[in-house]
């Protein structure tokens, strides 16, 4: 990997010396071919990133110079430690020289910050997104645009699921995933496996379930009630995302009273062992599910019984969203937004970005991935299918979520109509009560 990054920093430096060669003034598109250069002396403004990710300081730094050096624009970066960005964003936006491109994580961090937000609605980095999905909606207002992008879904085994009998091909919606699920319980000791990894709902595990299961009835009423926020969730999908918890903890490798003591090391297991054929989880994953084997790996949405979902993806999004300071000079935003489109076009940026950071972009300058899983999962988007957002990014509180959590856990133990209304209870109320606490 440090290989890697030295040849690809030496080649960054063999460009940009290339490029530099026969500059011209920029044009603010950025492109492949270098064909934009200039010099400090016609340069105009300059960008201040205050960048999210301490693990990449040293490829922003790179690329920070090779865009200068291209374009005569001067281009500093201040990473913050880890986590420290929220506290380090203050204080660098109370200075004179605040920076022009920072960071908030979804609509609860944009919250603090819409008034510093200029709008991206019509600039190039924005019209270049794979999916309109991917950029940060303040009202009509576009605050901000997804800059990494990830998935978690559905993780299955290939080879099990055809030892069942079945493909992906067979599974469109709830309805075909419950006859799947159903039928391999059914045979689970003359196949040798079960249908689901342990639903585990110890600290390591519990987040895949009140926080990404939880997701998907948060996005359906977004979606039916055509917003990306609320301070009063009204619960309209509850129903559904009960019966796809029922599924998951009673088709699975472990009984539901055993989910609370159950790690997320215990569902790593069942899946790496072949004990199980579906893994709720994301495309970090991949390191810890390699032994699978690559070929053996694949990607499904979660379906929980809305109509239209056979035109749904996986779960797609970010916490990671560039924003323009609109408190900036006019030649400072301009600088700006020319940088951010060349992080994203240029081979240089998309190279230092992709390949140097391991990023997924939302751009169609996107690299191949190396990792399965996000290949797996792009082919949705390449199908046309609408990728679910991660609207969890709004859930009102860390608070929340454990509440949500502790019913899910009690529910699965004892599962009645009553014990389900605690996690109704915890899901709407909850959300109400955490809402008016953060105001």
């Amino acid at each position: 990997m440090k290989m890697k990054k030295v040849v690809s920093i030496l080649l960054t430096a063999a460009m940009t010396a290339a490029l530099a060669a026969g500059c011209s003034s920029p044009s603010g598109s950025g492109s492949g071919d270098g064909s934009q250069g200039g010099d400090s002396s016609e340069a105009k403004g300059k960008v201040y990133y205050l960048n999210f990710k301490p693990e990449a300081d040293e490829d922003w730094q790179a690329l920070a110079k090779a865009y200068t050096e291209e374009t005569g624009v001067p281009v500093t970066v201040l990473t913050a430690a880890s986590g420290e960005y929220e506290k380090t964003l203050k204080s660098e936006m109370a200075k004179t020289d605040a920076p022009t491109l920072f960071q908030v994580n979804g609509q609860v961090g944009l919250a603090s910050w819409k008034d510093y937000c200029y709008d991206l609605k019509d600039s190039e980095i924005v019209k270049g997104l794979t999916d309109e999905g991917f950029a940060l909606k303040d009202g009509d207002k576009t605050a901000g645009v997804a800059y990494i992008i990830e998935n978690y879904g559905l993780i299955y085994n290939k080879e099990l699921l055809k030892k069942a009998g079945y493909s992906a091909e067979d599974i469109t919606d709830f309805d075909s995933f419950k006859k799947v699920v159903e039928d391999i319980t059914k045979r689970k000791d003359e196949l040798g496996f079960s249908a689901f990894t342990c639903a585990g709902m110890d600290g390591s595990s519990d987040w895949r379930f009140k926080t990404h299961l939880a997701n998907l009835p948060i996005y359906y009423e977004y979606k039916a009630d055509g917003i990306n926020t609320t301070d009063a969730i009204k619960g309209t999908y509850l129903d559904n995302y009960r019966q796809i918890w029922d599924l998951y903890i009673n088709n699975a490798t472990c009984e539901p009273t055993a989910l609370s003591t159950k790690t997320a090391d215990d569902a790593t297991a069942d899946f790496v062992t072949e004990e199980a054929v579906f893994y709720q989880n994301g495309t970090w994953e991949i390191n810890n599910i390699a032994d699978v084997g690559e070929e053996n790996l694949g990607m499904l949405p979660i379906y929980i019984g809305v109509d239209g979902e056979e035109n749904q993806g996986v779960c797609t999004g970010t916490e990671n969203y560039w924003c323009v300071n609109a408190k900036a000079s006019e030649d400072d935003i301009q600088a700006t937004l020319d940088f951010m489109n060349w992080c994203v076009t240029s081979d240089i940026g998309v190279e230092a970005m992709c390949t140097n950071m391991g990023f997924v972009i939302p751009f169609s300058a996107n690299l191949e991935s190396e990792n399965v899983l996000v290949n797996e999962a792009n082919k949705y988007l390449e199908d046309g299918k609408t990728p679910v957002t991660w609207d969890f990014s709004t859930i009102p509180s860390e608070e929340w979520k454990n509440g949500v959590g502790s019913a899910l856990t009690a529910y699965a133990a004892d599962q009645t109509d009553a014990n389900w209304d605690k996690v109704v209870t915890a899901f709407v109320d909850g959300w109400a009560t955490e809402a008016a606490a953060a105001k």
